[in-house]
């Protein structure tokens, strides 16, 4: 009966969802297809969450028991084909991000227990309890990122409680840099050609001087061809640009590309104009390697850069027009696993197609056309090693490549070269970047199925790059960009620096594949979310100045003989983000009557850490519970944080306050715990120390 009741509750859910702008249009057969399968998906989770009963699948959502669909077997890319194949897997996402949304909204095992227990006295009075302290604190008593359940929405909010304020997209301010596209060595931009009638659209080549080479009215090679994969090849006048706040940078890429792979002399493709098709924002804090990725909706078919774009989740909660914007404007599906490139621990990888100064040109004679030919320091160069923090965030991004990111690793080069300087994994810079750096075709000594047929998937990719490479950038001598790393001194591309040999390649190609064994020193790419107060990453601010202050009740209380508040201050500092909102405290509390010897509680007087941290939690009101013998308020913003408002930024500790109704003659102990919400995988991380505060309530 409980298994019918469920799956009820879930279908009428479905009924009442907004269809928001990021879903299928249209066919009104599909959209009542993915409904029906989301519910019965959510109403399957609901029994499995957790990491247990999840048990061995990788595809599990943790959180929600939701299942997500295995990606196509193809390497990464930008954009995925217009296939069948790839098309029931854009609708099964749908699917899985829809039983997101709605299995938490079903009831669990230990809110319905609640409803078959008596109205007793003891009851009656916990109920009492909870309505009073929601009275009292409510305002702010919230989850952060927890106004909304669109997939959209709720990202942009986790993302600004962990980054802060998020500017809005934009490839036209003043700082924005066009990449180059480099053909012989030369500058090449689409313009009318003066010297014949009707001025027709033709490729200008220029050298570093400035000089017109010469005109042509194709391209089919150019010197550093897009590495991205289901972009074009020899793209030109896309547009990037790069904000600073801080520990945090931001970068809009405004990339053109066109399905046929290949440029043409068309208006689409000259710098003044402004279309595009490809949106892509990254969110960085270089302190503790949080990286997020925005990636623009797949059902336009152009964006215009002389508009900005409003982040996800808007600028702020309150933000209405904007949210709704962002709805229409991002990727619900996170169909393209951006990681899967950006895993080097950087905000950007560097590669010869954005023409990076230190990806340049071999001879001192060369070398006077990097400035011409790159963006210079644009994208500075950032000291981060294999040790360096690095974790993903966005529980929609997260919960949909969790089997990828689980498996990634950083990998040591065996013949200990390529990784003293560089970040390589089992993802796509070790295995399609590194590749194509050392002009080397990827190489697995005992490859199993699977691996064989992605092996081959990725060396027809290279080879469909390679072919698109002109024989320029492989020559000998001056301008020599191909290979572009060596070993010992990447950035030396002279030709009499030695390129690294078959038998080296090999062993690290191997590793690269995650083939290998201990010579490939593998960990995991990425690191855990930092629990509050844990001492690294500059988050060294534990909770302070704890306090219990018993006062008179507010005026026409009658809960309680007193009012008992308890405070303390805490500064959230992980990572320099004045602005930082993913952290909340969870306050067990028990009461004793007051010992005849008012001797001090010991350890075991308090609520557990068990109790203080939800286990089997009852709710009674909002974020006020039972869990075992404790009462439990759970989710407490710092004083005057009010519910989906934008903190305040600050660098000094702020004030958390809490209010509770208090009994004369009784002792009130509390567990008070810090926990920070990840919003990946992991749920919640609990600090590693609680703290503990009692008071005597005596009305003599």
């Amino acid at each position: 009966m409980r298994h019918i009741g469920l799956r009820s509750i879930l279908i009428v859910s479905v009924v009442s969802l907004p269809l928001g702008s990021g879903w299928p249009a249209g066919d009104q057969t599909e959209i009542a297809t993915i409904y029906r399968r989301a519910a019965q998906m959510a109403a399957a989770a609901v029994l499995r969450v957790g990491t247990s009963r999840c048990g061995e699948n990788e595809r599990c959502d943790r959180l929600t028991g939701c299942i997500s669909p295995t990606p196509p077997q193809e390497p990464i890319a930008e954009a995925l084909p217009d296939d069948q194949d790839n098309r029931l897997y854009v609708r099964e996402l749908h699917v899985f991000q829809l039983c997101g949304q709605l299995a938490p909204a079903a009831p669990t095992g230990a809110t319905a227990a609640l409803h078959l227990i008596g109205d007793d006295s003891q009851e009656a009075e916990e109920h009492k309890f909870a309505d009073a302290v929601e009275r009292w604190n409510g305002d702010f008593l919230w989850a952060p990122a927890s106004q909304t359940s669109d997939v959209v929405t709720r990202f942009g909010d986790e993302a600004r409680a962990v980054f802060g304020p998020i500017p809005d997209g934009d490839c036209t301010d003043g700082a924005a840099q066009t990449i180059p596209l480099q053909i012989d060595g030369n500058v090449v931009d689409l313009k009318p050609n003066p010297a014949k009638p009707g001025n027709p659209l033709e490729f200008e080549h220029r050298d570093a001087a400035g000089a017109v080479v010469k005109w042509t009215d194709t391209i089919s090679r150019c010197d550093k061809p897009s590495l991205a994969g289901s972009v074009t090849y020899c793209g030109m006048n896309s547009r990037m640009s790069r904000i600073v706040r801080g520990n945090v940078e931001w970068l809009s890429f405004c990339r053109k590309s066109t399905s046929s792979l290949e440029i043409e002399p068309e208006g689409y493709w000259q710098r003044s104009n402004p279309k595009f098709s490809r949106l892509g924002i990254i969110g960085f804090n270089r302190k503790t390697g949080e990286i997020v990725f925005f990636d623009g909706t797949k059902k336009r078919k152009d964006f215009d850069w002389t508009q900005t774009f409003v982040p996800p989740g808007g600028h702020s909660y309150s933000d209405r027009q904007g949210r709704a914007a962002a709805e229409a404007l991002y990727d619900p599906t996170f169909q393209i696993a951006c990681s899967a490139c950006h895993d080097n621990k950087h905000a950007y990888i560097v590669d010869p197609h954005i023409g990076m100064a230190r990806v340049g040109f071999s001879s001192d004679t060369g070398k006077g056309r990097d400035p011409a030919l790159s963006l210079g320091d644009y994208l500075p160069k950032t000291s981060r090693s294999d040790n360096s923090p690095f974790r993903i965030i966005g529980s929609g991004y997260t919960s949909t490549h969790a089997a990828a990111i689980r498996r990634a690793k950083t990998v040591v080069d065996p013949g200990g070269t390529c990784t003293t300087c560089h970040t390589l994994t089992t993802q796509i810079t070790g295995q399609r970047f590194a590749s194509d750096a050392v002009a080397q075709e990827p190489w697995i000594s005992r490859p199993r199925w699977a691996q064989l047929l992605q092996l081959r998937a990725e060396q027809m990719k290279l080879h469909q790059i390679d072919s698109h490479r002109t024989a320029w950038a492989r020559q000998s001598g001056q301008g020599k960009i191909h290979p572009w790393m060596v070993p010992v001194d990447g950035n030396d591309l002279q030709a009499s620096m030695p390129e690294i040999s078959p038998d080296d390649w090999h062993k690290l190609s191997n590793c690269l594949w995650d083939a290998g064994g201990a010579e490939c020193g593998y960990r995991p790419l990425y690191t855990e979310c930092p629990a509050p107060g844990r001492g690294s990453q500059g988050n060294d601010t534990k909770p302070t100045n704890f306090a219990a202050i018993q006062l008179s009740l507010p005026s026409g209380e009658q809960d309680g003989d007193r009012r008992l508040r308890l405070s303390w201050n805490y500064l959230n500092n992980l990572g320099g983000v004045p602005e930082r909102d993913d952290v909340r405290f969870d306050v067990a509390l028990k009461s004793m009557t007051i010992p005849s010897s008012a001797e001090p509680p010991g350890e075991a007087d308090y609520p557990t850490m068990a109790e203080a941290e939800g286990a089997d939690f009852i709710n009674l009101a909002e974020e006020i519970g039972k869990s075992h013998g404790a009462m439990l308020i759970r989710n407490i913003a710092y004083f005057g944080h009010a519910k989906f408002t934008e903190p305040a930024p600050s660098a000094t500790p702020r004030e958390f306050r809490l209010d509770l109704p208090a009994q004369c003659n009784r002792r009130y102990l509390a567990r008070i715990l810090p926990k920070r919400f990840c919003f990946d995988q992991s749920g919640v991380k609990y600090a590693e120390e609680s703290n503990l505060l009692y008071a005597d309530i005596r009305c003599d």
